[in-house]
């Protein structure tokens, strides 16, 4: 009887273990934009590994276009990360006349900056910031983008990654958009970074429950090896000290114009100088992409009020407005 009760037991945390994992990698998705263009899938070398992205161009490409790359979360790809956002940046690569890029990590994981991470990518120190560059020279000579126009974003470890950019190869992108990830703490600290001053966006939630926004160690599911990060705002002061910025930042509220999802998105903005930096945060939010038809469940709370492809082109293009912001 008691190894029937075990046996039960074990089913039952597996199943709640695989029902977190499938939230977690595909949120249900109200509603797809209607697209233009095509996603093709490319492969390439790098480091004797062959490697994989996607890339997303709209019907109508302009003359030299700008490029965002979207990099996923661990346990992920390229593939569902375009799903989990809800398609949105393609959509704003049909708006915008830009090329989306969802690469694929080594191992469904990116070698961010936490040196204590489990994960192959990290083990192995695989150069990813390497495969990036690969990638946007391959885009350059495939699609004619401008490599002064090239942009990062992502989310968890995909947002790390966007971090390792941001220190360690700050000419490379126009901006970066790092979402649900913090800096790690010094001491779980494995990039050099350059100490120069780049056009960033931080984006999270105040109730996530694996990267602390107050800091601290993260944690997802069981695994604890990711170590300890900063808080959101000491994040996103380190940016700001860089660029230069000697006094606080300008706090902006955006509109709720969703009063039914669990919260609203406030900013913290420094701006003025050659370079801008903002911390959003997604109060109520979780761990998240704040999308107006994505609904992430166990992960915490839904912001639904604007879609991150919209928040983050804006305010690293510099025309905030369009994302009703000063």
């Amino acid at each position: 009887m008691k190894k029937c009760y075990w046996f039960v037991l074990s089913v039952a945390l597996l199943a709640g273990v695989l029902l977190a994992a499938r939230s977690f990698l595909l949120p249900s998705v109200i509603q797809l934009p209607h697209l233009s263009g095509e996603l093709t899938v490319l492969t390439t070398t790098h480091n004797d590994l062959q490697r994989q992205y996607r890339v997303y161009a709209p019907a109508q490409l302009p003359e030299a276009p700008a490029a965002l790359f979207v990099f996923h979360g661990s346990v992920s790809t390229g593939a569902s990360m375009r799903e989990l956002t809800a398609r949105q940046f393609d959509r704003l690569a049909d708006e915008q006349g830009l090329v989306v890029v969802y690469p694929d990590g080594i191992e469904r994981h990116w070698n961010d900056c936490r040196a204590s991470a489990s994960y192959q990518a990290n083990v192995r120190d695989i150069d990813d910031v390497g495969f990036v560059r690969r990638m946007i020279e391959e885009l350059k000579a495939s699609h004619g983008i401008d490599a002064d126009r090239v942009y990062a974003t992502g989310l968890s470890n995909g947002g790390h990654m966007t971090l390792r950019l941001a220190l360690e190869a700050p000419e490379l992108m126009a901006g970066y958009a790092p979402i649900a990830a913090n800096l790690p703490v010094d001491a779980n600290l494995d990039c050099d970074k350059r100490g120069e001053a780049v056009n960033i966006a931080l984006i999270e939630g105040s109730a996530d429950p694996v990267n602390p926004y107050d800091g601290g160690l993260v944690k997802l599911l069981w695994d604890e090896s990711r170590g300890e990060v900063l808080s959101a705002a000491a994040t996103a002061e380190y940016f700001a000290g860089l660029a230069g910025y000697d006094k606080g930042p300008q706090y902006f509220e955006l509109a709720d114009t969703e009063q039914d999802d669990d919260g609203y998105i406030d900013a913290q903005l420094w701006y003025g100088k050659a370079v801008r930096v903002g911390l959003f945060t997604m109060q109520g939010g979780g761990h998240v992409v704040p999308s107006v038809n994505a609904r992430f469940g166990l992960l915490g709370g839904d912001i639904r009020d604007i879609d991150a492809a919209d928040l983050i082109w804006a305010f690293l293009t510099a025309a905030p407005a369009e994302a009703g912001l000063p």
